[in-house]
């Protein structure tokens, strides 16, 4: 079954969403009109919806990682005692300079038994290829591949330790198109955010979940920015976060640059 099919109707009513992660999770990429975000989570909570909304809490924050997601969100998301509990968070682990997976597989694994503990249904995500929709310099690109890599492993590992359902987003059908990223080329765009809830309400319904009202992939409801509004979130936003991140990256970027020029020469 393809991501994009939907299993029969289940029994299963879910009553219970929370989302935990980072700015992805948060719905950067999706602003609405009045300001905010929307994103993946509400979208995939009005696709749960029956004849009673989904109670829904997003506790995920700009910035987060794999260890602010155990010590911050997931007391206050075993709080909500979730039916479903969606995990998008890893990204800006791979960009630090002490990028451990090690340390990421204690979190992330911390993290999934106890929400399963606790009686939710676990989705995580797994990473596609960034340098395939953001441009970097060879060495960088070299350096965050083999990070999102080990990330990935991290991520299957834990996934099918606790049965949790992992949506593999080098395999999502349109991932690569740029009208599924914002401006940025890191975030999702409003329909790339689309596809993400459509993507989990998929693993939802392989787990015999019902979902009332199938995710559209047509965009509504969001605010549209403009090409002048896409310059300031660059020259305000974009590029800055780039020079704050990249110092962290550059120094492996390096590194990695060096072995491949003096390896061959021994």
């Amino acid at each position: 079954m393809t991501v994009l099919e939907y299993a029969p109707q289940g029994l299963r009513q879910v009553r219970s969403l929370v989302v935990l992660g980072d700015s992805t999770a948060v719905g950067l990429g999706d602003p609405l009109p009045g300001g905010g975000w929307r994103g993946v989570g509400p979208f995939l909570a009005d696709a749960l919806s029956g004849t009673e909304q989904v109670r829904f809490a997003n506790v995920s924050i700009n910035g987060a990682r794999m260890g602010d997601v155990r010590a911050i969100q997931l007391p206050q998301a075993l709080a909500m005692a979730p039916e479903v509990a969606v995990i998008i968070v890893g990204m800006n682990d791979t960009l630090r300079s002490d990028f451990d997976p090690g340390r990421i597989r204690d979190d992330l694994g911390y993290v999934v038994g106890e929400l399963r503990a606790a009686g939710a249904i676990v989705l995580t995500v797994r990473f596609h290829d960034h340098a395939k929709v953001f441009r970097l310099p060879g060495p960088l690109r070299r350096a965050l591949r083999s990070r999102i890599t080990a990330l990935n492993s991290v991520i299957d590992s834990v996934s099918e330790a606790h049965d949790a359902g992992c949506l593999d987003l080098d395999l999502l059908p349109g991932a690569y198109e740029m009208s599924a990223w914002s401006v940025d080329r890191l975030h999702p765009s409003e329909l790339g955010h689309r596809m993400l809830a459509q993507g989990f309400a998929a693993l939802l319904a392989d787990r015999d979940c019902a979902i009332p009202h199938p995710v559209s992939l047509t965009c509504s409801g969001g605010r549209q920015v403009g090409a002048a509004g896409h310059l300031v979130w660059l020259v305000v936003k974009g590029i800055p976060w780039l020079w704050r991140r990249g110092r962290d990256l550059v120094p492996y970027a390096l590194s990695i640059m060096v072995k491949g020029v003096v390896g061959p020469a021994r």
